[in-house]
């Protein structure tokens, strides 16, 4: 999808980056050409400070958006996925798995999730980068119960696995 969207926008220069933040925040575009994170508007001032542009480009870029029958498909329906539990994993007693392995083989979430599970943790969230999007993508597991040595031995045994970092 990233390498389609960013064709749209092959002419210009800083408009990628409004299009990436406003997927990486789930954003949407309305027919009459406003922001929406959920039901709640977002300013396009506040979108530029966030991608350190001026706010016309951000204007520009949802015209754009409206105006493209494909990128129009897209960015009126764009959700924000949730609440990450990523930064909370201490607070709430779980523990944080992030994998790096290579994006582009098949079963890498089924494989850790099917090793978690044999050792009795239970996945409360997972958070897959997009490779298109993110150059070193990860997938970020959040997990109830202790990982234990056997449970990172036989994560790490996996062939497409390239690194685990523990969060606590």
């Amino acid at each position: 999808m990233w390498a389609n969207v960013r064709k749209q926008f092959e002419r210009q220069v800083v408009r990628p980056d409004v299009v990436k933040k406003m997927i990486e925040c789930g954003m949407r575009v309305s027919d009459d050409e406003k922001i929406y994170v959920d039901g709640v508007e977002v300013d396009y001032s506040a979108v530029a400070r966030a991608v350190d542009v001026d706010r016309r480009v951000v204007k520009q870029t949802v015209e754009q958006i409206r105006r493209n029958g494909y990128l129009y498909s897209l960015f009126s329906k764009t959700k924000p996925l949730g609440t990450s539990l990523v930064d909370l994993v201490r607070e709430l007693g779980y523990t944080g798995i992030v994998v790096q392995a290579d994006p582009k083989s098949s079963g890498i979430m089924a494989a850790v999730a099917e090793i978690l599970s044999r050792h009795g943790m239970v996945v409360r969230q997972a958070v897959a980068e997009d490779p298109e999007m993110v150059s070193e993508a990860k997938m970020t597991l959040v997990v109830e119960g202790e990982l234990t040595g056997r449970a990172m031995e036989e994560l790490h045994s996996l062939k497409v696995v390239r690194s685990i970092k523990i969060l606590k």
